[in-house]
């Protein structure tokens, strides 16, 4: 949600703002391949364009999990933004449309990302060298 307030400050049209989570990590550093989702859209998206903004894509479960729920939802067109990328994670192929950083096969924190909850308020982020 960091990232996503900072971009969203510089984006120079009208847009609507819409949350869902996704969990597929719980309290450890690699994802279990579980995707659950405890929090899902409200807004309709039949022929709309829809961004998904999200901090990082890693292992790519849990955004072709997204991607597949939001194409249900029959929206104009879907693009995904991230700030940081792991290509070398990927388990599942996910394009990325646009990408702010490619990432270090390394457990990152902070700038809204976390590692169990914690070290998410980082204002910078970090990478855990050891836990």
């Amino acid at each position: 949600m960091i990232f996503l307030a900072d971009l969203a400050r510089r984006l120079e049209f009208p847009l609507e703002l819409e949350f869902v989570q996704l969990s597929s990590y719980g309290s450890g550093t690699e994802s279990s391949g579980k995707i659950r989702m405890a929090q899902v859209l409200k807004t309709p998206l039949k022929d709309r364009d829809v961004l998904i903004v999200e901090d990082i894509v890693d292992s790519g479960q849990s955004m072709a999990f997204l991607l597949e729920q939001l194409r249900k939802k029959k929206p104009a067109s879907i693009k995904l933004c991230c700030l940081l990328d792991k290509p070398s994670r990927r388990k599942v192929a996910v394009t990325v449309d646009y990408r702010g950083f490619i990432a270090p096969n390394k457990f990152i924190v902070g700038y809204g990302m976390d590692y169990a909850e914690q070290y998410r308020n980082l204002p910078e982020i970090c990478v855990i060298e050891q836990l």
